[in-house]
């Protein structure tokens, strides 16, 4: 199944992505409050871009792939609203939540953004699925105790975690929602273009997490 084979051909890239110095600060408990609030500030400044990039996937897919247009607008309505957990994340961390909202991203995180776009716009609308496999993935292996983590380093409140506490659990529905979808992709075309969207998608993830540390 392709989904099986998706998780295989990206085990290099995900590998990569996951050796990044922020995760294991997170997850050894040694990260400062500034690299989660600056891990933060880049996360809102892609996740913004969540529903608006899934609209624009949805527009774009053929008639023919009307089964995946009706997933996206499943995504869209859970996805609704995500950026403001994350600034409320920000300012429980006692962050300006509205300076971030009014800041620009890093580079790192612009050209991963630009990429999807790109994709999703210029090449095929499918190899968005890339993107949400590495971000679906990297939340469900990652994000609970990476939480768990920060909370014993920092001594935070619960409420400064509500965005890598919430797709610790959900993603884990989501995976397995994406799973049946991309086993439903049976053109070689297609699952090769997903298959390269994701192991850009690994290095470009990478980049946004390597830059929170390397600017703290």
């Amino acid at each position: 199944m392709f989904f099986e084979r998706l998780q295989t051909a990206t085990q290099h890239a995900r590998a990569g992505m996951l050796k990044a110095a922020i995760i294991e600060k997170a997850v050894s408990s040694t990260i400062s409050l500034e690299e989660y609030v600056a891990y933060l500030t880049q996360a809102y400044h892609h996740v913004k871009h969540t529903v608006p990039l899934l609209m624009a996937v949805g527009a774009r897919l053929p008639e023919s792939k009307e089964w995946l247009r009706n997933a996206v607008a499943e995504y869209i309505e859970e996805e609704l609203g995500h950026q403001e957990w994350i600034l409320n994340d920000i300012a429980a961390c006692g962050g300006d939540k509205e300076a971030i909202r009014n800041s620009l991203p890093a580079v790192e995180t612009e050209l991963m953004i630009a990429y999807a776009y790109d994709m999703t716009n210029r090449v095929n609308p499918l190899g968005f699925f890339g993107m949400v496999h590495v971000l679906e993935g990297t939340s469900i292996t990652t994000a609970d105790r990476a939480a768990d983590g920060i909370q014993r380093a920092l001594n935070l409140p619960d409420d400064a975690f509500s965005y890598l506490r919430s797709h610790g659990a959900l993603d884990q529905e989501h995976v397995e929602f994406f799973k049946g979808l991309m086993n439903k992709v049976t053109d070689a075309n297609e699952q090769a273009i997903i298959i390269r969207s994701a192991t850009i998608f690994y290095r470009l993830y990478g980049d946004v997490f390597r830059c929170v540390t390397a600017k703290n």
